[in-house]
């Protein structure tokens, strides 16, 4: 009997069927997901989710062939105020939440209660920002998905997630036309199957076996193709820059009311807990000559 093997840390593998209309892809993240969390101290049950939606986001992205990135954001009014994932077209993921009060009790859609889901492709280069905004319909990260997704972009997709402290992790099938019905080797039981089976997955199974041995487990009767593993790996674009102008967008009155109460003032990126501070004479430079910064020196 063989042993399964480890899955590739911090990985994204696609694969294809052969005979069937239907493509997948698998990913594991494992420093990438904890670098994310590290930088936070969340509730274990907000985590969970904010990880399975990290590991949708990575899986989406790559079926987009993106250049720039895509966002993933989950408002509510409940306990769970907000998750947002952005992940990039090479491969490089962010992502932050916020909550109130007690997480112990409930389910995703009751601690997330009334509340909507965003998708928002930003092509980075200057190009048009596409956004679309729907209400939250399933009781879980996947199904909220499963459902933007055949609503949404009329594309059957199957997803399936899990997420602990140390690891996330996902399966997608996307049922794709290329295939005509007419072709010899079409099997309209073909994409039903492949979700039976892929539902039989446990979160145990889906975060510690390589995608070589899940995919021998869940389809050896089938021709599939496995491609090679692409990295993902945890990258925040804040800076001292990016704040800088955000702070001139403010305007030097507004800047300089702040700094005649306080000192400095303290800047936190949501996503990677970076402390970003400006004093008096950094305000000078800035509004002086707002086009000229100094180098990037975060103090710490």
């Amino acid at each position: 009997m063989n042993t399964p093997t480890p899955p590739q840390p911090d990985s994204l593998q696609r694969f294809l069927f052969d005979k069937a209309p239907i493509r997948g892809e698998l990913v594991h993240l494992d420093e990438s997901w904890r670098s994310v969390i590290e930088r936070h101290d969340y509730p274990d049950k907000l985590r969970d989710f904010m990880g399975e939606l990290t590991a949708a986001a990575v899986l989406l992205a790559a079926t987009l062939k993106l250049k720039g990135s895509l966002i993933l954001q989950i408002m509510g009014k409940g306990a769970i105020k907000l998750l947002v994932v952005e992940c990039s077209g090479d491969m490089k993921l962010r992502a932050t939440a916020k909550w109130s009060g007690d997480l112990a009790q409930g389910n995703f859609a009751e601690l997330v209660g009334e509340g909507q889901f965003v998708i928002t492709l930003d092509p980075k280069d200057g190009g048009q920002t596409y956004q679309g905004i729907v209400e939250l319909i399933g009781t879980s990260v996947a199904e909220i998905l499963q459902n933007y997704m055949s609503r949404s972009e009329q594309l059957e997709t199957y997803l399936c997630l899990a997420a602990d402290g140390q690891h996330a992790a996902g399966i997608l099938l996307q049922k794709l036309p290329e295939l005509d019905e007419h072709s010899e080797h079409y099997d309209p039981d073909t994409w039903q199957r492949a979700v039976i089976l892929a539902d039989t997955l446990k979160a145990e199974e889906l975060m510690s076996l390589s995608s070589k041995t899940l995919i021998e487990r869940l389809y050896h009767e089938d021709d599939i193709r496995l491609f090679e593993a692409q990295k993902v790996e945890f990258s925040c674009s804040c800076s001292r820059d990016n704040v800088a102008r955000m702070l001139e967008m403010l305007g030097k009155e507004e800047v300089e009311s702040i700094l005649a109460e306080r000192d400095n003032i303290e800047v936190h990126c949501e996503f990677c807990n970076q402390r970003y501070e400006f004093d008096k004479v950094d305000a000078e430079i800035m509004f002086v000559d707002a086009v000229v910064l100094p180098p990037s020196d975060a103090r710490h």
